[in-house]
């Protein structure tokens, strides 16, 4: 079981290689609340929308990571119903 959603990459390691900070840590510090949602909604969308025609289900895992990492940086900070 892994500790972060950050320990682990859907289809290659560019990610990983990048050192301590990976892009969604410093989208995180540098946007707001709002504009991050906004990013990685378009992110989610986008791997959704190219599914059928490039990734298959590559992308669908990546968009599900996507989400998991949204949710993890944000968490502590979402209002519970």
């Amino acid at each position: 079981m892994r500790d972060s959603e950050l320990d682990t990459q859907i289809a290659g390691d560019h990610y990983k290689k990048m050192g301590d900070y990976q892009p969604w840590q410093v989208l995180h510090k540098w946007m707001t609340p709002e504009e991050l949602k906004g990013h990685m909604k378009g992110t989610v969308i986008g791997y959704l929308s190219r599914e059928a025609d490039k990734g298959g289900l590559t992308d669908i895992e990546k968009a599900h990571h996507t989400l998991g990492i949204y949710l993890e940086l944000t968490k502590s900070k979402m209002v519970k119903l």
